[in-house]
């Protein structure tokens, strides 16, 4: 995606998560399935095989995402840009929980940012500071 695009998802995703509160309870009924995920560490190809073997995110199909979605692995933007797009769609049923991944002195250390200013070297910051604004 261009990096207009990236921020102006980036920008959506901080204005709607500005308007929830710090902790949300999510409840199911006995027929909906929640399927929990953790520690995906911009690992895209594990978030593909998720989808394939629960379905994507729908009304019927809850998620809720436990946080470290960045680092380690190369395609963390992409991760972001995958969850972010279905929190703005289905928000009452994607969930995203932060974990320590998700700070900046973290990414500092195991590689988000140096991977992103790298991959966008005219919007690589700029795109940067907004994830860690939304984060």
């Amino acid at each position: 995606l261009h990096a207009r695009y990236v921020l102006n998802l980036l920008h959506e995703t901080r204005k709607h998560l500005k308007q929830l509160p710090n902790i949300n309870h999510v409840s199911t009924c006995y027929s909906e399935e929640v399927t929990v995920c953790g520690d995906l560490h911009g690992q895209l190809d594990d978030l593909f095989l998720i989808f394939y073997k629960n379905g994507l995110p729908s009304p019927s199909k809850s998620y809720v995402f436990n946080g470290d979605f960045v680092d380690r692995g190369k395609q963390s933007l992409e991760i972001l840009i995958i969850l972010f797009t279905f929190l703005l769609i289905y928000p009452k049923e994607v969930h995203l929980n932060r974990g320590n991944h998700e700070d900046h002195m973290v990414n500092l250390r195991y590689g988000f940012c140096v991977g992103q200013i790298a991959m966008s070297r005219v919007h690589g910051k700029k795109i940067l500071k907004m994830v860690q604004n939304v984060f």
